[in-house]
């Protein structure tokens, strides 16, 4: 048996880098879906009532990673939608494990440049506000990329317009999703 995008009954959950696109991309994605889009950071945010870069300060990344983890348990437990994870919430393994169960992953994955070039000079990004902020983002990819790799579909992303992108992306999601459900991970 055979699925469609009709039939979507799981949320697709969008994980990579910071600057791979997953907000940019997600919004569009959901418009292309006809599904609400989430942005898990700033669900995060409204629920602490403090910025994702204030959260990290005051009480450190270990207490933003469990706040992180019960916010997108939460998203998930909900109707379908695509949601936009910030880019260490598939690395936590208690989160990758939800998501697992309750969602559809998809890594954009992008190069060094492309995150450089889209990160640069933007705010709220905690983990890039270093002197040497590509030095972190290669760190990151080295460390991350295997982990990310653990997800249902990985679509590349890179200097096409996001539109071009979000296309690339269902078509990853209907090729996965035509695939027998023994052969997609689906969780029983």
């Amino acid at each position: 048996m055979t699925s469609s995008i009709a039939e979507i009954d799981r949320t697709i959950v969008l994980v990579g880098l910071m600057g791979a696109g997953k907000t940019c991309i997600g919004k569009r994605l959901a418009r292309l879906l006809d599904m609400p889009f989430i942005d898990a950071d700033e669900q995060i945010a409204a629920a602490a009532g403090a910025s994702v870069s204030e959260i990290f300060a005051v009480f450190g990344e270990s207490a933003f990673r469990d706040g992180e983890r019960k916010v997108i348990e939460r998203l998930l437990a909900g109707p379908p939608h695509v949601l936009a994870t910030g880019g260490g919430a598939f690395v936590d393994p208690a989160t990758r494990a939800v998501i697992r169960r309750s969602g559809i992953s998809i890594w954009l994955r992008a190069s060094l440049d492309v995150l450089e070039g889209r990160t640069r000079g933007r705010p709220g990004r905690p983990l890039l506000e270093v002197a040497d902020p590509r030095a972190v983002l290669a760190t990151l990819m080295a460390v991350r990329e295997p982990i990310y790799a653990e997800a249902d579909i990985v679509v590349d992303t890179g200097y096409e317009p996001a539109d071009f992108t979000a296309g690339r992306v269902l078509a990853a999601l209907t090729a996965h999703l035509a695939k027998p459900s023994r052969t997609r991970g689906v969780a029983s």
